[in-house]
């Protein structure tokens, strides 16, 4: 029997969305090709109909959760943005939290297009944070960028540092509590004599 059109398309996103969540929990070289495909409920004879490569699929179901990342802190502000990110919750769900939390120590190792899906999800997800804070200061344009740069990958590396911990470890819990203060903190704009 043929697949349509439109059963591919929809086929191809639930690989994407399977292999988006897959990767943030196991990391790119946490599961294969196979594996992958058996969670999205397909062969693994099928994965070629869809993309080139495993590199493909990553640098496709990266710039998926990127994107959810993004549209995920819409309309909460920094402090709420920060607050989420840089806390217990996020931290224990890997595969439905940040990808740049959970993969970019991954990416760094993988081939251009991976590291480039990367740096364009950064540049995309500075932009929201800079247009965000910019609604509540005065600061100059490279600050407020310079501020936003620093919060986030001060988030990033506290969740980074807090998983590698385990998981009833206080140590885990001080990290994400020193790191939200200071990035919280860092929001405010300084007062001007």
């Amino acid at each position: 029997m043929r697949v349509t059109k439109a059963q591919a398309q929809a086929n191809r996103a639930h690989i994407v969305e399977t292999a988006s969540a897959l990767f943030r929990e196991r990391g790119f070289d946490g599961i294969g090709v196979a594996d992958l495909m058996a969670a999205a409920g397909f062969t693994h004879g099928g994965f070629y109909k869809h993309f080139g490569s495993k590199a493909d699929l990553m640098a496709e179901a990266s710039a998926a959760g990127l994107s959810k990342s993004l549209q995920d802190s819409t309309g909460i502000g920094l402090a709420g943005f920060f607050e989420h990110y840089v806390s217990r919750e996020h931290r224990d769900g890997r595969g439905t939290g940040c990808t740049l939390s959970a993969l970019c120590g991954d990416a760094a190792r993988q081939p251009q297009e991976v590291k480039s899906t990367f740096g364009d999800g950064l540049a995309q997800m500075f932009a929201t944070l800079e247009r965000g804070a910019a609604k509540q200061s005065d600061a100059d344009q490279p600050h407020v960028r310079a501020t936003m740069i620093s919060a986030m990958a001060q988030a990033v590396g506290a969740i980074i540092l807090s998983r590698a911990c385990p998981d009833d470890s206080p140590l885990a819990d001080e990290i994400l509590e020193v790191c939200r203060s200071a990035i919280l903190e860092s929001l405010v704009p300084p007062v001007e004599d």
